[in-house]
């Protein structure tokens, strides 16, 4: 029979099977995964399909996750089809699969869609389910290096660290650099050669200033690195400038590639972008990395996993399951020997993470591929059926060494293991278990092609010519201006063009929100022709620092002519006045609002990043009162417990002396009858009196049995209180259920404060 879905729609509980045991519903609570968790099992164990089923529930709960995918079959997500037609299943379908049955096509996929149909029927769930599903998250797949999904910039990819620890600043610069290298072809220890010391360097110098710097800057910063030794060496007998140039060389080669352009365009290495649609719905975002060399794989996935663990360390802390970063095929960027670039940010996510409320989930096909020693913390494991002996051995010594469980019992349990069974060990939920995985809603077609990618995605590849700018007749000095008109200028190895740099503080205040903030602003406008006044709605907005500007030229930079207007010391004045009065009816600072949690975003918080803390604090809340509700009932609990045990007893005894003295009765009585019926005895007084005795040995035997029934209604009693009290803690649980979406967000935007402009500068600039 079906489970009721009420059993397993469960706040906070994914639903991931039932037990070998008793066929119970096997609920994983969502704060468990905290602590992470490893799933192995051979190829045909289930295993991708238990996977899903627990990414499925992740999102049905409102979890994002990360999801890094090797193979490229997890784009299986986005195969939900709450129809569940024939018709619906026809284009994904593995025609192979039905020639190799002997199969039409058409018949197979009426065959797909049947037993999909009766699978997910068979486990509660339908196609409304899967439609729930697709409303409560977004499911995208990202394919960097291609447009088949949506791309992934790579070029601004070395984002300075959130944490300034000089020890992690040098594991993350190190973690770069390794994938970098590997990138480029360069095969070296990034630890031990001169070539991963120089750019760990360059890096870490960039990043302790404060600068993120992208692919392309990193060309001029080998040339020019900003430091003059490495160690206790000079940098010129380290790394000679004629031996870095080669290094320019290959890294400029790399940006020119025509293959390399497709890292060049798409969605920037976000994670709350990532986490987050832009419907505000949380996102699993799926990075499909199949069509990439093994290189290339390891620059991203090291790179990826450096930007979550930056990422995660800006996050509050919280014991509610936050997000999830889950990696199938972990082959190769977990192993226990070796240090490859992923290995570090995956050390330090299990180490760390569960602080941040980030749980991350590993899978592999073959135990030898993972790292024991690291996963040494991990509080859930997953063991489906093992192909050797060997692989046996080595989840046994891994798991024992993570738990106190028995050798003897997990080797038991193992043996036990078929297609979708799996043993379950949570260190949070008692002794392990094994269970069968559920159904899942996604539909299982295997690895995904890019062209398939290209149409789940419905992207169009389109490119936008670049404008080129006009000729300009530029000169090798700037150009005389009067005294008394501010000059500054910006180093560049491009030609140098006038124009009006501004520069501000604006300050935003509000009593009522608590908000005080400020922004600096730098805008160039271009100087007005005649006597119109400037257009500072038209000003290019700067992304450089004050400190980038020089009051001196720069050496060998050529100039543009110069502006009429800008030879005019008192058009500065006027210009300055409207500079102020533009920023003050323009500058808005945008802020988002949840009034239901009470919450307010916080300074450059962004609407994903403030949408996520909003829908964690809900998570929060929610678990809290669940827990609450939990510790309310448990003294009841207890208490009728320990009265259903004393009532279970008093049956049981009450029983026994029934049936001792049913038994005393009847040989009683049978002695005395006997013994005159046979001829033994005469009918004597004495036998007539025996008799009597025996008779008032059934009356007692009767009252025995009267007392059974009455310790029988005591217990049935008992369980229809403990029933009845189990039906109140359900229904005080569902009444807590809220929407399942996320809260609601207002945006406000506030006006700079009276008197909040404060400029910085204001200057002929030329840039």
């Amino acid at each position: 029979m079906a489970p009721d879905p009420s059993v397993f729609e469960k706040l906070g509980s994914f639903y991931l099977g039932k037990s070998a045991d008793d066929g119970s519903q096997v609920l994983y609570d969502s704060r468990d995964l905290v602590t992470h968790a490893v799933c192995v099992g051979m190829t045909g164990s289930g295993k991708t399909g238990l996977c899903l089923a627990l990414l499925e529930e992740a999102a049905m709960d409102g979890v994002p996750a990360i999801i890094i995918d090797p193979k490229g079959d997890l784009g299986n997500l986005l195969l939900t089809f709450p129809d569940l037609r024939a018709e619906d299943f026809r284009p994904w379908i593995n025609e192979d699969d039905a020639r190799r049955k002997g199969v039409e096509p058409d018949a197979w996929a009426e065959k797909q869609a049947t037993t999909w149909r009766e699978g997910l029927a068979s486990w509660g769930q339908s196609g409304d389910r899967i439609r729930e599903l697709r409303k409560r998250a977004d499911f995208s797949i990202f394919t960097p290096g291609s447009t088949a999904g949506i791309p992934v910039n790579l070029l601004d990819a070395f984002h300075a660290p959130a944490s300034s620890d000089p020890e992690e600043l040098a594991g993350q610069a190190l973690t770069a650099v390794a994938g970098l290298l590997g990138l480029l072809g360069i095969d070296a220890d990034p630890s031990r050669s001169r070539e991963g010391a120089f750019l760990s360097a360059v890096l870490t110098t960039e990043w302790q200033a404060g600068r993120s710097p992208d692919l392309a800057a990193l060309v001029s910063k080998i040339q020019q690195p900003g430091f003059d030794k490495v160690g206790v060496l000079d940098l010129e007998a380290f790394f000679p400038a004629k031996d870095r140039f080669a290094l320019v060389l290959a890294l400029n080669n790399l940006l020119a590639s025509p293959g390399f352009a497709l890292w060049r365009t798409g969605e920037p290495l976000d994670i709350a972008r990532f986490l987050r649609a832009p419907d505000g719905r949380p996102r699993h975002a799926i990075f499909s990395i199949a069509h990439l060399d093994d290189a290339q794989r390891m620059f991203f996935v090291s790179l990826l996993l450096n930007e979550v663990v930056s990422w995660m360390r800006r996050q509050s802390g919280t014991t509610s399951l936050r997000a999830i970063v889950y990696m199938d095929e972990i082959f190769g960027y977990f192993p226990p020997v070796a240090n490859p670039p992923s290995k570090l940010p995956l050390l330090t996510l299990l180490k760390q993470a569960r602080a941040f409320g980030v749980g991350v989930v590993l899978a592999t096909q073959n135990p030898v591929d993972l790292d024991y020693k690291g996963l040494a913390n991990t509080g859930t494991w997953l063991i489906g059926r093992l192909q050797t002996d060997r692989d046996k051995a080595r989840v046994i010594d891994g798991l024992t060494a993570a738990a106190d469980v028995s050798r003897k019992d997990l080797e038991a349990a193992l043996e036990s293991l078929g297609s979708r069974r799996f043993l379950l060990h949570n260190v949070h939920g008692g002794a392990p278990e094994v269970f069968e995985s559920r159904w899942v809603m996604s539909y299982l077609r295997g690895p995904l092609t890019r062209d398939q990618i290209r149409i789940l995605m419905k992207r169009e590849a389109t490119a936008t010519p670049v404008a080129q700018p006009a000729a300009t007749d530029f000169s090798s000095g700037p150009p005389a201006v009067p005294p008394g008109i501010p000059q500054v200028f910006l180093p560049s190895s491009l030609p140098l063009e006038a124009r009006l740099v501004g520069a501000a503080t604006v300050r935003f205040s509000d009593a009522k929100s608590g908000t005080d903030e400020t922004r600096n602003v730098l805008v160039a406008a271009e100087f007005p022709s005649g006597p119109a006044p400037v257009d500072w709605s038209a000003a290019e907005v700067l992304t450089n620092d004050l400190a980038d500007f020089s009051e001196r030229p720069p050496e060998g930079a050529s100039f543009g002519p110069l502006p009429s207007a800008a030879s005019k010391l008192a058009g500065f004045s006027a210009w300055q006045k409207d500079f102020v009065a533009w920023l003050a009816a323009n500058e808005r600072l945008e802020t988002y609002r949840c009034a239901e949690l009470k919450l307010i975003s916080r300074a450059g918080e962004s609407l994903e990043e403030f949408t996520g803390r909003a829908a964690l604090a809900r998570r929060e809340a929610r678990d809290a009162r669940v827990e609450a509700l939990r510790k309310k009932f448990a003294p009841k609990r207890a208490a009728l417990e320990t009265r259903l045990a004393r009532a279970q007893a008093t049956v049981e005894k009450q029983k026994e002396q029934a049936r001792h003295a049913t038994f005393q009765t009847a040989l009683s009585v049978g002695t005395s009858i006997l013994g005159a019926f046979l001829g033994r005895k005469a009918l004597s007084a004495a036998n007539i009196n025996r008799a009597g005795s025996a008779a008032k040995g059934v009356s007692r035997a009767m009252r025995e049995g009267s007392d059974v029934g009455a310790a029988v209604e005591s217990l049935e009693s008992l369980r229809a209180e403990a029933a009845r009290l189990e039906t109140e803690f359900e229904a005080e649980i569902a009444a807590l259920q809220t929407d399942s979406g996320n809260p609601e967000i207002d945006t406000v935007a506030l006006k700079p404060a009276r008197g909040g402009v404060q400029v910085r500068l204001f200057a002929l600039g030329w840039i």
